[in-house]
């Protein structure tokens, strides 16, 4: 059993302005980014700055990555369809993955490129002030576009434009490594400001490691934390009617979480009065966590994991009326009910009959000892309703 999802038009018109947020912010970062990075190349090549080339090409992986981000949010928020009824979020996932690699990708390559110059620090040249006016105003410009993406990534709930932003201050680390070398190769000390960039440059390899790996647990329908699973379960032991939550397991898609629990009720509630406690559970757990999006319940009558599961091979109940049918001494009358119990592999019966007048009632205990003849028998009530 499931519990039901919001009506699809709600759900639509959420994708729509989060793709719609998701987008508007995206080409504002990438129009800084490509203005930023043709500032940088121009005037490092100009006023003698290998540190503000590099740092202008990192701006350009930013319009790489930004035009990443706009592709993959326009097919990630579309609405669910037959071949994924549940949503698109997980190509947002890949898309966050892909970036995160982009991340580790430019953090090697300045690493390395700063160690080069830290075995070479002769070949390098003493930058000139103009560097330090297009660096402060990167840091400056990066930070700005950094708090304002994040905000939006946190109120959509997007993994991959919080990814993006933290991309977008990587640009501004490596603004603020061109400052402090700038500053420091205006001092004589040219070592001092390359080691600082080493440092920044493993900085944004541990962002995009971060970034990838928690991609790759999402991939592989990773669960929730341990506490974040034991808080479920002790929501759903508090409803009303569970003796027992004996299977909880959990997968996330983007921010989203989905759920399979099996709940251990009495074996003796009807099937609406099990999901309607099955609801409860739902509701509950929805309350724990708001970013749950699809539960499924399943009610059991006995906990399977402390004992062998019922077979499937039991009789059916067109079997176990026959059986009954040839212990009983007369026709079973057309208005009786029959409800079963299938509990550790036997079938507990009770008969509900409505006598003719002066029908003598049937033996219970000797109708039960011939059908223990059958392996799978278990018990037989008979109860019987009176005008």
């Amino acid at each position: 059993m499931t519990d039901p999802l919001p009506p699809p038009s709600d759900r639509q018109k959420t994708f729509s302005m989060e793709r719609t947020e998701a987008t508007r912010i995206t080409l504002i970062g990438m129009v800084l980014d490509a203005v930023l990075g043709i500032t940088k190349v121009i005037t490092g090549l100009l006023f003698h700055s290998q540190a503000l080339i590099v740092d202008g090409i990192h701006s350009f992986t930013d319009v790489a990555s930004d035009l990443v981000v706009v592709a993959v949010m326009r097919v990630s928020r579309q609405e669910p369809d037959q071949e994924h009824p549940y949503g698109h979020q997980r190509i947002e996932t890949l898309g966050t993955m892909v970036l995160g690699s982009l991340l580790i990708a430019v953090g090697a390559a300045l690493a390395w490129d700063n160690t080069l110059r830290l075995l070479n620090p002769d070949v390098a040249r003493i930058p000139e002030w103009p560097i330090l006016v297009a660096a402060l105003v990167s840091v400056l410009s990066k930070e700005w576009i950094y708090r304002y993406t994040r905000r939006v990534g946190l109120a959509i709930r997007s993994d991959l434009i919080v990814a993006n932003a933290w991309h977008s201050r990587t640009d501004a680390f490596s603004s603020v490594v061109v400052l402090v070398s700038t500053v420091g190769a205006m001092m004589g000390y040219l070592w001092l400001d390359i080691l600082a960039a080493i440092a920044i440059s493993l900085l944004i390899i541990h962002i995009g490691w971060k970034f990838t790996w928690d991609s790759v647990k999402e991939l592989v329908d990773t669960g929730l934390s341990p506490e974040d699973t034991e808080r479920l379960r002790n929501t759903a032991m508090g409803i009303e009617g569970v003796r027992d939550v004996h299977e909880l397991r959990s997968r996330r898609m983007g921010q989203d979480i989905l759920l399979d629990i099996h709940l251990v009720v009495r074996p003796e509630i009807s099937v609406s009065e099990g999901h309607q406690i099955g609801m409860q559970v739902a509701t509950a757990m929805r309350a724990t966590m708001d970013n749950i999006l699809d539960i499924n319940f399943h009610v059991d009558a006995e906990n399977d994991d402390d004992q062998s599961p019922t077979s499937e091979k039991l009789p059916d109940r067109g079997q176990i009326r026959q059986a009954l049918q040839e212990v009983m001494p007369g026709e079973l009358p057309p208005n009786s009910r029959l409800r079963l119990h299938y509990l550790k592999n036997r079938v507990h019966m009770e008969l509900f009959l409505e006598p003719a007048p002066h029908q003598e009632q049937q033996d219970t205990r000797e109708l039960a000892r011939q059908m223990e003849s059958h392996a799978w028998f278990g018990s037989l009530r008979i109860w019987y309703s009176h005008p």
